[in-house]
């Protein structure tokens, strides 16, 4: 018998051949993915060691979930490694993963430490398609402070803010200094402007930050162009929906284009990301706040 970490071990009834326990291999003790494994049992959600007996099989769900079938249990290098000559492929749960803890500046050491893991079966889950149970992927959600639901991509049709409102929730004006760290290096936000036919609409837009102005590109003609020589709003946000708190951030002031070919070259070259939306767009607009403010919802302390 030989498994990988996320592989699942199942104990069958020697009379029926139903399976009367099951759980995940979350940890290796021999290189080749012989026994015995550390086993987080479905059940319960502890975590065991166990010698799997002649009742056990192991379920190789990589294998199984490509089609393909899984043929003599191959020896591998690492606990969680791919197998020699493949690529890692993570799933989107994975990638979620990946980007959740970078984005609370998690190392997977510490996450995994936190979620009550080991960092081997961490690594299986960000770089390999996989199926943890419900009680691992809570733990997970709890300790980079998201739902169970967006690390599997549930909800993405959905606005934020959906959740219930703080008992008590306190709101914080920001100063400017908040503010303009909020507003950090790149991402994306809404600008607020007025088309020529005097109707105001809000378009999102990926912008940047350049010399404490707010830079985007757009095409000519566009909603976001109708910027250009008025004074116009941004406005960038993030929601908690876990903790149901949140801030934003309002910058108002002055629009130009860039003209100097140059200057647009530069812009462009020292983008973090192109437009999401994709196509030609060369006109980069920026934005100079003449009034920046901000707000913060946070739990009222008791």
């Amino acid at each position: 018998m030989r498994a990988h970490v996320g592989d699942q071990l199942v104990i069958e009834s020697p009379s029926t051949g139903a399976a009367r326990r099951d759980g995940e291999i979350v940890g290796l003790h021999h290189e080749d993915g012989t026994p015995p494994y550390d086993v987080r049992w479905s059940d319960t959600d502890e975590v065991t060691l166990v010698f799997p007996g002649p009742d056990a099989h192991v379920h190789h769900l990589e294998h199984e979930a490509s089609g393909t079938p899984a043929g003599p249990e191959p020896a591998v290098s690492e606990p969680v490694a791919a197998p020699r000559g493949r690529t890692p492929n993570p799933g989107d749960m994975g990638r979620r993963l990946v980007a959740e803890r970078r984005r609370h500046g998690l190392s997977r050491e510490e996450t995994a430490a936190r979620a009550r893991m080991s960092p081997d079966y961490l690594a299986y889950l960000e770089e390999h398609p996989a199926d943890p149970t419900a009680a691992t992927l809570t733990r997970l959600a709890d300790v980079l402070g998201t739902t169970a639901t967006a690390l599997r991509g549930g909800g993405l049709d959905l606005p934020p803010g959906q959740g219930h409102a703080l008992l008590h929730p306190e709101v914080h004006d920001l100063d400017p200094d908040e503010c303009r760290t909020l507003l950090s290096t790149h991402g994306v936000g809404r600008v607020g402007v007025t088309e020529s036919d005097g109707r105001p609409a809000i378009v999102p837009v990926n912008y940047e930050i350049v010399d404490d102005m707010i830079a985007f590109r757009t095409e000519p003609g566009s909603v976001a162009a109708s910027a250009v020589g008025t004074e116009a709003a941004f406005e960038v946000d993030h929601v908690d929906e876990t903790m149901s708190q949140g801030w934003s951030v309002l910058a108002v002031g002055p629009a130009n284009a860039v003209t100097d070919p140059d200057a647009a070259r530069r812009l462009t070259e020292r983008a973090h990301s192109t437009p999401w939306v994709g196509g030609e767009r060369e006109l980069w607009v920026l934005l100079r706040p003449a009034r920046l403010t901000g707000r913060r919802i946070t739990p009222a302390d008791r």
